[in-house]
């Protein structure tokens, strides 16, 4: 009597998902079978991968049998999924003369991928191509470009990205850039400028989703005042449970639910365990101090640092940290559910692009145990469906349809 009283109690105070409190928890035979189900039926899209640094730097092949990343046909394929977003990211101090440049080749690698590999792989930039391709078998290859630096202040190299594939863009990353203020660092414009909300129009109008995460707290609620379409998070979790700047708060999941977005949960330990990202937080220097004195050598030889040089370095220091289980995703992904709604939670990974993910997701085969888990905690299966990548689609044709009103006014 005193749950159900209290169910009730909750049901009229709270705007969340109350069902999503109690569910109805499967043993773990059962949870395996509503997994197999959902897996035969859902296209599971994960919003954010940064291979292609790999596919550019180290001429990595993503048929490789003996993959040493956290991405590879042969993983995808053991995990099931059915689209990927590669992130075409270009690190904030990379010469501006070059941005663009940079930009243009990470896409270039991916496409070449696509090309090599075409019985396995094909390019898609609508929701209907994921849809296509999944019918086909095929796993769809998406773009999103990771920090809006990239364009330069230039609304022609947004429509330059889009038309070729390009289908997200994150406003910032980990600086603030001319027309926006990131959440790495110390708000320069009070969130968007005038130009930034020319730049959320004009991705508006061409049919390419706005990208919240790595942004500050104002520039996110800035983005919601301007744009006429849902806006995502590609790659965030949530600050309740770890007290980072990159996760979302409730308010925040919140105000991204009422305006139809989704929020799309990272795997990064840092940003799913508090524990480990408090230890992180006390070898931070250090960390940064390695990764600097490496970047410094390099220079002397005339050469950049990679990432994948870098993520090596980190991972020799993060792997004395306490990495937590992967059922951590899960409790973010109930979360974001109970605050947001199920409508509006998904799946963001950052593989390839994280020193650290969590024991039993160490990449992206492994998401099988992840929608079992899930399963074991109670979700049906058309909850399922729509967190693995249902709720992405909607978005995307969301986008899709108020570019064409902006484009085509009655």
């Amino acid at each position: 009597m005193q749950r159900r009283r209290l169910v009730l109690i909750l049901f009229l105070i709270l705007p969340l998902d109350v069902s999503r409190l109690f569910p109805a928890e499967r043993t773990r035979a059962q949870a395996e079978e509503v997994a197999r189900n959902v897996l035969e039926r859902a296209i599971v899209i994960d919003s954010h991968e940064d291979t292609p640094q790999m596919l550019l730097d180290e001429g990595y092949d993503l048929a490789d049998p003996n993959s040493p990343y956290m991405v590879s046909i042969p993983k995808m394929r053991a995990g099931r999924l059915g689209a990927a977003f590669f992130s075409i990211w270009v690190e904030t101090k990379w010469p501006p003369s070059d941005l663009i440049h940079r930009g243009l080749d990470l896409i270039d690698a991916v496409q070449e991928q696509v090309a090599r590999h075409p019985g396995e792989l094909g390019l898609a930039s609508t929701a209907d191509d994921i849809v296509r391709l999944h019918e086909q078998h095929k796993i769809a290859i998406l773009v999103g470009v990771e920090g809006g630096h990239i364009i330069q202040n230039d609304l022609r190299a947004l429509d330059t990205f889009y038309r070729l594939g390009v289908r997200y863009m994150t406003l910032t990353h980990t600086a603030n850039n001319e027309w926006a203020d990131s959440s790495s660092v110390k708000p320069r414009w009070n969130g968007l400028n005038d130009t930034g909300r020319k730049v959320i129009e004009r991705m508006n109008h061409l049919g390419m989703m706005a990208d919240i995460s790595h942004v500050s707290d104002k520039t996110f609620y800035d983005t919601l005042e301007v744009t006429r379409a849902p806006v995502i998070a590609s790659h965030s979790s949530c600050r309740a449970i770890v007290n980072a700047k990159r996760n979302m708060s409730d308010d925040m999941i919140r105000a991204l639910a009422k305006t139809d977005g989704v929020i799309q949960i990272n795997f990064y330990s840092a940003f799913i365990d508090q524990a480990y990202n408090s230890a992180q937080q006390k070898i931070d220097t250090q960390m940064t101090a390695a990764v600097e004195a490496a970047r410094r050598a390099r220079a002397k030889e005339g050469q950049r640092l990679t990432w994948v040089e870098e993520v090596r370095i980190l991972r020799k220091y993060s792997a004395s940290l306490p990495t937590p289980s992967f059922e951590r995703i899960a409790d973010h992904i109930d979360h974001a559910a109970q605050v947001g709604g199920i409508d509006h939670v998904g799946l963001g990974s950052d593989f390839d692009g994280i020193n650290s993910a969590p024991r039993g997701m160490e990449d992206v085969s492994k998401l099988p145990d992840l929608v079992v888990e899930l399963a074991r905690r109670g979700y049906s299966e058309e909850e399922l469906i729509k967190i693995l990548g249902g709720n992405l689609l909607r978005v995307m044709r969301q986008v899709e349809g108020v570019s064409r009103e902006m484009q085509n006014p009655k």
